[in-house]
């Protein structure tokens, strides 16, 4: 039972007690203890007091989201004299989490709820923005409001990372495994990634809005804001009749829900992100390969379609509907000032975390910007044209790929891969620490890497005393750049630079199978269904490079080191650096040499 005050604020010394709430002035906004799941499991948050049809509140954010009070009753909230607030369990007195207070109090704190949703701590009475010594907007959970940024603060260091996070399930508000964030790498987009794995992008800004929030502007207004300082998105209001917001569900869909005063509550799907179990379509990262437009009909089947001036890379493929590899030019770029832009409208731009951008060129100087590039042997490709105030946004895509080449078989097969440039990973790994290596093989050693975007990746560096040399790292950039497939681990790019050769993949919290089976307690988490699930996706990687795949390849080093499992336990086949290639009709082969372990 909820003890309602009519209080929205707490001076130092004041505390709420499990059963008390606090509501906003407008009372929008009520802020206590509640339990979305398992009575005896307690949170403290912030919920929109206005029910849908179920008499359900909708909560926007939780304080102790990782970390449940574990009986009922015993939550206590307070503020200390230096303005930080502490969630306690009332029956140990211990501290279940606390504000980060950044600024110092010194007029007298106090912590007010205020009819934005947003929790403040105050330095004093001032209720301007600069005045707030910690605010709950700077830590957003799962729900995106008006007035709430989703960005990146450069100047801090990436100290306060305002992304989404989605809850682990409908009734646990521990972080899940999907998150919604600005990718600032070129010109910055909001991506979803599935743990660190890409899984849908929103785009970027495109000068007027977010492709895919189609809101109608005398009801909303929407604001993006880069500079050398920061970069970040947010909208307001201007119908205060009407209250929005966008939360990242457990299943990774974005809904958008909207409440209009004394009427019943409205979802409406704002992203068309897929589900594992649902719609598997243009809302999938890189669905249509490169070079190529997703486009969903009045059926909602989503079918892909060539860019002007280009073909399917691999026609067949095309015509049983796997479009991933994308497409290929009918003919290549000329020399000459000829060649130009091409108009396309009402389409999400491409990737551009690889692109450069310019905030004062214009169209036609963008053009021939693009021509002299294409002199010097820079591949330039996509553009941006809105308009903000007059001011003109253009961006140029500049992929920077490396050429692996190997012959083989009086054939020769050329791979374009992403590069890494060397001092990056220098710097994601730690200079390489011990403390970040994570395996070591024949190759050489493995060491987790964190980008400065939060990104993490999986760093293989090839040892100068390694056995495996060159020709190796050639063999297994080849083939597994040309793979894709669930249960086999992602290579996202490679760094070529000196006597580095380093391989950069998609990072595997659970490390690889042996570090489960020959672990007398570890190998215990794994009961049969989880065993059996092992050993189905293992068998469908292998399936895949045997019968499915382009290229026909027996692994020939297939043992539990280089079984890794992502954060769902879920494996993927890794190190291709002894696999074997065979023709399309070849059923046998004999090596020359012992490989493998």
């Amino acid at each position: 039972m909820r003890t309602i005050t009519s209080r929205d604020s707490l001076e130092v010394g004041q505390s709420i007690q499990d059963g008390e709430t606090l509501v906003s002035a407008g009372g929008s906004f009520e802020l206590g203890f509640f339990s979305p799941g398992v009575p005896t499991k307690r949170y403290f948050g912030v919920w929109y007091r206005d029910s849908d049809s179920s008499g359900n509140s909708t909560v926007v954010w939780v304080a102790n989201r990782d970390i449940p009070i574990q009986s009922n009753s015993s939550g206590v909230l307070k503020l200390t004299e230096n303005g930080i607030l502490q969630l306690l369990n009332g029956s140990t007195n211990s501290t279940i989490w606390s504000s980060n207070t950044t600024g110092k109090a010194s007029g007298g704190s106090i912590a007010k709820l205020l009819d934005s949703g947003n929790l403040v701590v105050q330095n004093g009475q001032s209720a301007e923005e600069e005045n707030f010594l910690w605010q709950s907007f700077d830590y957003p959970c799962d729900t995106l409001m008006p007035g709430m940024k989703l960005g990146l603060n450069f100047v801090t260091g990436f100290e306060f990372d305002r992304s989404l996070s989605s809850w682990k399930s409908a009734e646990d508000p521990a972080v899940g495994e999907y998150s919604m964030k600005i990718d600032p790498r070129g010109y910055p987009q909001i991506m979803e990634f599935k743990g660190s794995v890409k899984y849908f992008r929103k785009g970027p800004w495109n000068g007027l809005n977010l492709p895919g929030y189609l809101t109608p502007e005398n009801q909303y207004r929407h604001h993006f804001v880069l500079d050398k300082t920061q970069v970040y998105y947010e909208f307001e209001i201007l119908d205060r009749s009407i209250f929005l917001q966008y939360k990242l569900q457990p299943s990774g869909n974005n809904i958008g829900s909207v409440w209009k005063k004394y009427e019943t509550r409205t979802e409406v799907a704002v992203v068309a992100v897929p589900t594992v179990d649902g719609y598997n379509g243009c809302g999938s990262y890189a669905f249509c390969g490169s070079n190529a437009i997703c486009m969903v009909d009045a059926a909602s089947i989503a079918t892909c379609e060539c860019l002007k001036g280009y073909v399917p890379k691999f026609p067949q493929q095309w015509d049983m509907l796997n479009w991933s590899d994308g497409c290929v030019r009918k003919s290549s770029l000329s020399c000459n000032n000829t060649n130009s832009f091409l108009s396309y409208s009402e389409i999400k731009v491409p990737d551009t975390s690889s692109s450069w951008y310019n905030q004062t060129m214009n169209l036609e100087e963008c053009n021939e910007h693009g021509n002299l590039k294409k002199k010097v042997g820079i591949a330039v490709g996509v553009i941006i044209f809105g308009l903000i105030s007059c001011v003109s946004i253009v961006i140029i895509k500049k992929p920077g790929f490396a050429r692996i080449i190997q012959r083989n078989r009086q054939r020769q097969k050329v791979t374009d891969l992403p590069t890494f440039d060397f001092s990056v990973l220098v710097k994601a790994t730690g200079n390489f620490s011990c403390s970040n290596k994570i395996g070591e093989g024949g190759f050489g050693s493995v060491y987790k890497g964190t980008l400065t975007n939060g990104e993490e990746l999986a760093v293989k560096r090839l040892s100068k005393k390694s056995k495996q040399g060159l020709e190796e790292f050639k063999n297994e950039v080849v083939l597994i750049a040309k793979l894709q497939h669930r249960n086999l681990v992602k290579l996202l790019g490679c760094c070529i630079q000196g006597e580095e050769k380093i391989l950069v993949y998609e990072y595997m919290p659970n490390k690889s199978l042996d570090y489960f089976v020959f672990d007398e307690v570890r190998k215990r988490t794994l009961d049969w269904i989880k065993r059996f699930n092992i050993m189905d996706g293992i068998a469908r990687g292998l399936l895949y490079l045997h019968q499915e795949s382009r290229l026909r390849i027996i692994h020939r080093d297939l043992k539990t080191s280089n079984i890794l499992l992502d954060a769902n336990l879920n494996p993927k086949i890794s190190d291709f650096g002894l696999a074997r290639t065979f023709l399309g009709d070849q059923l046998d082969a004999n090596t020359n040499r012992v490989a493998g372990t």
